[in-house]
């Protein structure tokens, strides 16, 4: 039987994955201590994730297209 050609292996380290226009430059890491190292400050994730993700438990909230226009973080309601 003939041996199937090898495949080059591609160094996953260089690759860099695709992101969002918006998250351009963002990295994230885990150091040797267990710590979230991130070049992104957590705030501006978060109004990032506010605009462009659909959070079904906040549905019901008539204000929450204005909180998305000003990348607030809406607090849940308790029911």
């Amino acid at each position: 039987m003939a041996k199937k050609p090898a495949k080059p292996v591609k160094d996953k380290t260089t690759e860099k994955p695709r992101v969002h226009k918006d998250l351009s430059g963002f990295d994230i890491e885990i150091n040797s201590f267990g710590e979230i190292r991130s070049s992104y400050d957590i705030d501006k994730i978060n109004a990032f994730l506010n605009r462009n993700v659909d959070d079904k438990k906040l549905r019901h909230r008539e204000d929450l297209d204005e909180l998305k226009k000003r990348g607030e973080t809406p607090e849940p309601d308790e029911e």
